[in-house]
């Protein structure tokens, strides 16, 4: 048998051992619980800056106006809108489509997608002005038709207003910045319809005897140069005030007509 000594030495042994492996074990779990509380902190640290500061971006984003775009299909008129607007303020010279573009708000691509260059834009500027002052002139032409000298008047009187209505459009319409304008078809159409309006409005008052007789389209070429020129007079304020006061403008259109009508 073993002496008692050793054998208490041995049982000394085993509990210095077993005290050692538990002092470890629970070393490591403390390591382990503080670095996993640590990391759960932190994440939760993290997730509440998160909402604390991205879900009131992502909210605001929600609310925020969208950038304005236009669609295919009113593209066009926006660019022709803004062409018109840059012109009347800086000249032919002071126009190019990428201007036309970043006052449209699109991109510097987009206007190729309907205009070669900028006067491919000028031509439609004037196409869709000639177009729609032939819907205004043929209106009341088609009106009067059967009051011959009334139609004369109505139609002078629908070309003043046009012109005061969009002053910006018609003065590129007559400004000749349009270069080439047989290469642009639509131009020449529109143009040529709106005069042969006018030529047929001088036609119906020369058979009832309003208007002298003789070649239809010299007629016309004076009837129109005597409103025209006129228009342009008021557009540029060269109408004096002693004149405005004495006379409306409706009345001031009906004088001039009266300079061309047989008395």
């Amino acid at each position: 048998m073993e002496p008692r000594h050793l054998r208490l030495r041995a049982v000394q042994v085993s509990t210095q051992r077993a005290q050692r492996f538990f002092l470890f074990f629970f070393a490591n779990l403390a390591v382990f619980a503080v670095n996993f509380l640590t990391v759960n902190k932190l994440s939760s640290t993290i997730f509440t800056v998160s909402r604390l500061f991205l879900v009131p971006l992502v909210r605001m984003g929600r609310f925020m106006p969208k950038k304005k775009t236009y669609h295919h299909g009113d593209l066009k008129n926006a660019l022709i809108k803004a062409g018109v607007e840059i012109l009347a303020k800086d000249g032919v010279s002071g126009l190019s489509l990428r201007k036309v573009a970043m006052k449209a708000g699109v991109s510097h691509a987009a206007p190729y997608a309907h205009f070669a260059d900028k006067q491919a834009l000028i031509a439609a500027i004037s196409t869709e002005g000639f177009r729609q002052l032939y819907e205004r002139v043929s209106g009341v032409a088609e009106e009067y038709q059967n009051q011959p000298e009334k139609q004369l008047v109505e139609a002078a009187w629908a070309y003043v207003q046009f012109a005061m209505d969009d002053p910006d459009r018609f003065k590129v319409m007559f400004s000749g910045v349009l270069e080439k304008e047989k290469e642009y078809p639509d131009f020449v159409t529109e143009s040529q319809r709106n005069f042969q309006l006018v030529k047929m409005i001088v036609e119906a008052n020369q058979a009832s005897g309003r208007l002298r007789s003789g070649d239809s389209a010299l007629v016309a070429l004076s009837a129109w140069g005597i409103i025209h020129g006129f228009i342009l007079l008021l557009l540029e304020g060269q109408i004096s005030h002693a004149v405005l006061e004495k006379m409306s403008l409706r009345e001031l259109v009906e004088f001039q007509l009266e300079q061309i009508q047989v008395k």
